[in-house]
């Protein structure tokens, strides 16, 4: 009979409600995972500075986690990044702004926070937010930009993306107008298929969650990827199964089938 040997969960919509609460119940389930011996992995498009948090209140143990969609890997604790994949950010930033001008970016600074040209609304962020100006914003490699544009629609990206093309480059859009770029061939997948090299873990072992179109790689990868009925309609395509919205307890009740 199969069994995971390494479970991969994304972070909101997975772990916490849509108000960024973390249920008891969720807790409860992964603590389960935890006391079977068997690695709980974050993979989030989260920076470090708002992943450690939940690492934090779900007392996972010494081990590794994946943020910023897969660009950055780290062991924690003790804090250590094992891998941080970087592009220039200048060309396709120049891009954006062309079609978008008022948009608000950001890039990460690793367990900090971030660099904005703007400061985005309260709560989008975790961590520091340090407002410098464009060149500065785009003079360094960076492991993501995060466009956001409150005037812009989750269709508008979509059709921006397609239409700018974002050759040397992946990218990830939210629920709302929230585009994240990412290195070319970076996505949560290729932060795991690093967890598991280092654990001498296959991917055909791994239990993986998302409810987010940056989950369809991770669940298509994954040997089992489930998303939540809280998922886009491409999300459920990508995965293996999809369980019950979260608010009906659709992560308990996928943890709770192996553990």
């Amino acid at each position: 009979m199969w069994q995971p040997r390494l479970v991969a969960l994304d972070i909101d919509g997975t772990l916490l409600d849509h108000d960024g609460l973390l249920p008891q119940s969720v807790t409860r389930a992964v603590g389960r995972v935890v006391a079977a011996g068997v690695p709980v992995v974050l993979s989030t498009g989260r920076g470090w500075a708002g992943t450690k948090p939940i690492a934090d209140a779900l007392a996972l143990p010494a081990g590794q986690h994946v943020s910023s969609n897969g660009a950055v890997r780290v062991r924690n604790p003790p804090f250590e990044v094992l891998e941080r994949v970087t592009f220039d950010p200048a060309a396709v930033v120049e891009r954006v702004l062309a079609e978008h001008p008022e948009a608000m970016l950001a890039v990460e600074i690793i367990g900090e926070g971030f660099m904005v040209n703007r400061p985005f609304p309260a709560g989008e962020l975790t961590g520091e937010m340090v407002t410098v100006d464009l060149a500065e914003l785009v003079a360094e490699p960076v492991t993501r930009v995060v466009v956001r544009d409150p005037n812009a629609s989750e269709h508008d990206f979509i059709a921006l993306a397609h239409r700018l093309g974002m050759e040397g480059v992946s990218y990830f859009i939210g629920y709302t107008a929230w585009l994240d770029i990412a290195p070319d061939g970076v996505d949560k997948s290729y932060g795991l298929a690093g967890v598991c090299l280092d654990l001498g873990i296959d991917a055909a072992d791994v239990l993986a969650l998302g409810d987010g179109r940056n989950d369809i790689e991770m669940l298509r990868w994954a040997g089992r990827g489930v998303a939540l009925g809280d998922a886009p309609d491409e999300v459920k395509c990508a995965a293996d199964q999809v369980t019950d919205r979260f608010a009906e307890g659709g992560t308990v009740r996928e943890l709770q089938r192996w553990f």
